[in-house]
């Protein structure tokens, strides 16, 4: 009659062993079951901050012109009303999570720290969230002196003579009703 409970617990057991082994077979990106499972979405959170926002900062700005530049922080404390928290992280199926803590210290309304580990510029972090490499090419924005050179001229035009017998326009006289009450 003792053996009866035993098998009962076994039986329980086994089921909950083997299925919690298919989770682990679900996270190994190497594994067919983790090919065949359903799609999973990429999950942002928080603020992106580039290289290029963070050396914009100049310590002594006030928290507005903070606030321009990088916007509201994640994470403001009320024990800790002079820190604030810029945190990213972004999960996507198949890469390594991403995760990025910016912290600001502040001495009454001006910027006093700047606690900011190697962030990506915009362009690193476009190609970190590309499912196909770099998305878009960098164009030179700016022609060589050679290229100006190379410019057609645009041709010289005269101003047009006037018509005769139209008069010059007039411009338009707008009245518009009160905006109180007489």
């Amino acid at each position: 009659m003792r053996r009866l409970p035993a098998l009962r617990l076994a039986a329980l057991l086994l089921p909950a062993a083997l299925l919690g082994g298919c989770t682990s077979w679900a996270n190994d990106p190497d594994s067919l079951l983790y090919r065949v499972s359903p799609h999973r979405i990429d999950i942002q959170q928080g603020n992106v901050v580039t290289q290029e926002q963070v050396d914009r900062l100049k310590l002594g700005m006030n928290r507005l012109q903070v606030r321009d530049i990088l916007g509201s922080p994640l994470l403001t404390d009320r024990f800790h009303v002079d820190r604030w928290d810029y945190i990213f992280t972004l999960r996507q199926t198949g890469v390594a999570l991403q995760r990025r803590t910016v912290v600001l210290i502040f001495d009454g309304d001006n910027l006093k720290s700047i606690d900011a580990p190697s962030l990506p510029t915009e362009r690193e972090f476009i190609d970190s969230i590309a499912r196909s490499g770099p998305v878009v090419a960098t164009a030179d924005l700016e022609l060589t002196p050679e290229q100006l050179k190379n410019l057609p001229v645009p041709p010289k035009t005269a101003p047009l003579p006037p018509v005769d017998g139209i008069p010059d326009p007039i411009p338009a006289t707008r009245t518009f009703p009160p905006l109180e009450p007489s």
